[in-house]
């Protein structure tokens, strides 16, 4: 009767360090940090393509080594159904990050958005590029939306214009958003942009909406001093109201595609030819603007400066900056001086 009790009491107790031990692992594989928990680890983001897998998932945590013990993620993922319900996303997976909290963020899709800003773009290609490769949908596909001329004709443009749609800001979207998804995102920001008090301003201007990007896409081009944007988009007004072309010389830049030129001559001008961006040969806006103007540089072309201005020329003595002139004849003097200035430093 002895030995039963001592079998007992050894049986109890080795149940109860059996369970203190099974308790303990299932403590650890649920609440101890597993990913990324190395010294000097980073934060990794994880891509989940739409159809993927949790072997896909696996292959990707593996290639990067992401956690230190994939049998636990792994059981606890078939534990909780995750397995059985991949969801395509973007996730940011933390340093000191337990498997429960994974699983539980994967599971659930609860994506991590992407901070979109984009500005200083010129061509539609060079934005399908830039924005569509950090999507799901990729660069081609936005390239097709900005080709489609009757996706163009719904949100109010065409393809020659579409860009104006786009206001250059920061944005949060998801990684897998489709192109029609982001289209409409844009188009509805571009109509919180322009807002009743903007459409009147540029109803005082004699513009619309459209013609006011192409105008700020100029104007963007020809200085980066903000203080100055009023002013050059006055003469440029003043240009338009008289019938006077515009002659800028970005635009010829843009008609000849080359934007390394760094000063325009008249054999580049009739390089050019009749091409609508050649400002110089053909009176008022080209058909579509030459560059995504920043939300600041349409506001100073909506409250562009009143002045008497014609011309303008770059400063020498002050590089940035330029020389406004009402006078013809000042205004040719300012650009010889000018030209002489990019003679000496041996600029063509």
């Amino acid at each position: 009767m002895k030995n039963s009790s001592n079998t007992f009491k050894y049986i109890l107790a080795c149940s109860g360090i059996a369970f203190v031990m099974l308790s303990y692992y299932v403590y650890q594989i649920f609440f101890t940090p597993n990913f990324g928990n190395k010294d000097g680890a980073k934060d990794f983001v994880l891509y989940i393509r739409k159809g993927a897998t949790f072997q896909d998932v696996l292959d990707t945590l593996d290639k990067h080594k992401v956690y230190d013990d994939k049998t636990s993620f792994a059981f606890i993922s078939k534990m909780l159904s995750y397995q059985e319900n991949v969801r395509p996303g973007r996730y940011i997976i933390p340093k000191e990050t337990t498997n429960l909290q994974i699983v539980r963020k994967l599971r659930s899709g609860a994506q991590d958005p992407i901070k979109l800003t984009f500005n200083s773009i010129r061509l539609k290609s060079e934005f399908s590029e830039r924005v569509g490769a950090k999507f799901a949908f990729g660069p081609d596909s936005l390239a097709l939306c900005l080709a489609n001329e009757k996706l163009c004709e719904k949100y109010g443009f065409d393809t020659t214009t579409i860009l104006a749609m786009f206001i250059p800001n920061s944005y949060e979207l998801y990684w897998t958003l489709s192109t029609q998804g982001f289209m409409e995102r844009m188009h509805s920001e571009y109509n919180k942009f322009w807002t009743q008090q903007r459409k009147d301003l540029a109803a005082a201007a004699g513009l619309t909406p459209l013609q006011v990007c192409i105008l700020a896409s100029i104007v963007e081009a020809e200085t980066n001093m903000t203080i100055e944007k009023p002013t050059v988009a006055g003469v440029y007004i003043n240009r338009l109201n008289i019938n006077m072309p515009l002659q800028a010389d970005p635009t010829v830049k843009f008609a000849l595609g080359d934007f390394t030129i760094k000063r325009i001559n008249q054999d580049l001008i009739e390089q050019a030819g009749n091409s609508p961006y050649n400002t110089y040969k053909v009176t008022g806006l080209p058909p579509g603007p030459i560059n995504m103007p920043s939300i600041t540089t349409l506001d100073k072309v909506l409250n562009y400066e009143t002045h008497n201005y014609l011309f303008f020329v770059a400063d020498p003595a002050k590089p940035g900056f330029h020389i406004f002139n009402t006078d013809y004849r000042s205004h040719v003097n300012k650009a010889n001086a000018y030209r002489k200035s990019l003679n000496k430093r041996n600029i063509h």
